[in-house]
C-alpha cells in the first residue's frame, strides 16, 4: 500500500493535469454543436487509426516475457478497433438522417 501512496506522491503533477484534461474535454465537447459531430468522428476515427498502429508496433517490439506491455498493447489494438468501428456506425447513421427517402 506504500508503494500506491509513493506513486501518487512521485506523480502528483502528472495526475492532476490528466484530471484537469478530463474536465476540460468534456466541457469542450458537451458545447459540441450536432452539425459539426460527423466531421469530428472522422477525425477521431483518425486518431485511433493511428492509436492502432501504435499500439501493433509497441507489441512487435515488446520482449515476449514482458506480459504487461503485451496486455496493454492487446487491449489498446481491441479497444481502438471498437472506437473506430463505432464511429464509422455512428457517422453512417447519422449520415442516413440527411439522405432522402425513397418513395414506393
Amino acid at each position: 500500500m506504500e508503494q500506491v501512496f509513493d506513486f501518487f506522491a512521485n506523480n502528483y503533477n502528472m495526475i492532476t493535469i490528466v484530471i484537469l484534461s478530463i474536465f476540460l474535454g468534456i466541457e469542450v465537447i458537451s458545447r459540441v454543436p450536432s452539425v459539426l459531430h460527423t466531421p469530428l468522428m472522422s477525425g477521431a476515427n483518425a486518431i485511433h487509426g493511428v492509436v492502432i498502429i501504435g499500439a501493433i508496433i509497441v507489441m512487435g517490439q515488446a520482449d515476449t516475457d514482458n506480459y504487461l506491455a503485451l496486455i496493454l498493447g492487446f487491449l489498446a489494438v481491441i479497444l481502438g478497433t471498437l472506437n473506430v468501428v463505432g464511429g464509422f456506425v455512428v457517422t453512417d447513421r447519422m449520415l442516413e438522417m440527411f439522405s432522402k427517402k425513397k418513395k414506393k
